[in-house]
């Protein structure tokens, strides 16, 4: 009789282990080949939204790795080298979250990777290499910094919450998005905006953040970060009663992710 728990448990580690090795060697890739005179291959949502040739080179790296180690796995990645496995696992790829960052010589950009099964996450890795941080996370097993385990700051008052969201690329709805932005703004300490959603969503977990939104994300910027924001302690959602999604994705320590959430829906942050 097979020990599921324990053949769990064995998958789990395999694929943290792999997801690392790929998330370190797409990151120095990244960090130590990017050319001074960095390109722009195409664009994405808008003229403003960069895929930088970096970004698809990391991608091909990372799903060249993956057909060496687990070659029956699926993939879904940003860049779209997206397909079907026969596995059951399927890697969630961001080859560099905060693709303008990277391109402009901004420290807060990362290589971000998550594997899922059956639509639950169970493994995450956010690789930040200008920081100098790995963050990852196994689902049941906690939340790391390197070492070090990450824990989300206990709930502070709202009036004194330090805030982090991002804005679209796309005219229509960064207009909207200031305009919560601005009513947020006098309710709370501060509201800062780091570029990667990936990073916003770790820096939650590691306390670096009180709470944290965004409207307009996909699978590939929040998967890994999802899962290291909850295994740190966060509270993670999009509107109240539904999961994080392309509406909304909203994080933070119980008591504080209620009262954020409340105020975004009641403001329609989850439409343009």
């Amino acid at each position: 009789m097979t020990d599921r728990p324990a053949a769990q448990d064995g998958l789990k580690a395999e694929l943290l282990a792999v997801a690392l090795e790929a998330a370190h060697r797409a990151g120095e890739l990244l960090r130590d080949g990017r050319p001074d005179d960095l390109g722009v291959a195409a664009t994405k949502s808008s003229a403003v939204d960069v895929v930088t040739e970096m970004d698809i080179a990391s991608e091909k790296l990372i799903t060249d790795f993956f057909a060496d180690r687990r070659p029956d796995d699926g993939v879904l990645g940003e860049e779209g080298a997206s397909f079907e496995g026969s596995s059951g696992i399927q890697w969630v790829v961001d080859p560099i979250d905060g693709t303008v960052n990277y391109l402009y010589g901004r420290p807060d950009w990362a290589v971000s990777i998550a594997a899922r099964a059956g639509g639950e996450t169970l493994v995450g890795v956010v690789h930040a290499p200008v920081r100098g941080e790995t963050f990852r996370a196994v689902l049941g097993r906690g939340a790391y910094v390197n070492d070090r385990p990450a824990r989300v700051r206990a709930a502070p008052p709202f009036d004194q919450a330090l805030i982090g969201t991002g804005f679209g690329y796309v005219a229509q709805r960064r207009a909207h998005q200031a305009e919560v932005a601005r009513e947020l703004l006098p309710r709370v300490r501060d509201i800062r905006r780091g570029g990667s959603a990936a990073i916003d969503l770790c820096d939650v977990a590691a306390g670096r953040l009180d709470a944290y939104y965004e409207r307009g994300l996909n699978p590939w910027d929040f998967a890994a970060g999802d899962l290291v924001a909850r295994e740190a302690g966060a509270r993670t959602g999009g509107r109240p009663g539904e999961t994080l999604s392309t509406e909304l994705t909203v994080a933070g320590p119980p008591g504080l992710f209620e009262q954020l959430q409340t105020f975004l829906d009641e403001r329609g942050a989850w439409h343009d």
